[in-house]
């Protein structure tokens, strides 16, 4: 399937997710409660709320839950860390579920020593594969991160703000995406990168 533009569409939780045209979202990312839950909130360009992410801080598992605006599980995030080689991987199911034939890719940061981070994934028909199907390079908070399907871009945060006085309880970040482009699978994939530590 082709939508505007030529832009093929790009699939990965669910075609409603697909928008037929470049267009721009806002995350912001919170700290609330005594337990520091996370909440992302998704915003289209005019406000509209179009996903949310919730986990705690203080879970082991960093464990992140997607709903739709209306409160239902879309996908559930959860890392693992491979003890031998000290990457971290994190696997991602569709709803609340945790079984493998719910699984829908994986991500992995390309190696623990890394300067610049990046994040390579598989989809689940190629979990153990070493070729990784996109990669997320870079960090959100200097502007830099891109998402790539080959050598093409296909996602990138293009603004962070507060500018000055960076303030890890409230951040909030502009991300532009290209038309065909599943913005649910891209949420995630930055959702993943602002969780862990080494960003």
């Amino acid at each position: 399937m082709e939508v505007a533009h030529g832009f093929p569409m790009i699939s990965v939780v669910e075609d409603s997710f697909c928008v037929t045209y470049p267009t721009e979202i806002t995350v912001n990312k919170k700290y609330r409660g005594f337990f520091l839950n996370q909440r992302y909130e998704v915003l289209d360009v005019n406000g509209n709320l179009l996903l949310q992410v919730d986990g705690s801080s203080l879970d082991v598992r960093k464990k992140r839950v997607m709903r739709d605006a209306a409160g239902s599980p879309i996908l559930t995030m959860r890392e693992k860390i491979k003890l031998i080689t000290l990457r971290h991987r994190w696997m991602v199911h569709r709803g609340i579920s945790s079984e493998e034939k719910d699984l829908i890719f994986g991500v992995q940061r390309s190696h623990p020593l890394d300067m610049k981070p990046r994040l390579d994934v598989f989809m689940a028909t190629n979990i153990n594969e070493d070729i990784s199907s996109f990669q997320l390079v870079g960090s959100h908070i200097d502007n830099s991160c891109k998402v790539y399907k080959g050598d093409t871009m296909i996602a990138e945060v293009i603004d962070v703000y507060p500018r000055s006085n960076f303030s890890k309880w409230t951040e909030s970040f502009k991300v532009k995406i290209s038309g065909g482009v599943d913005y649910a699978f891209i949420v995630a994939l930055l959702v993943i990168l602002t969780v862990n530590d080494y960003i």
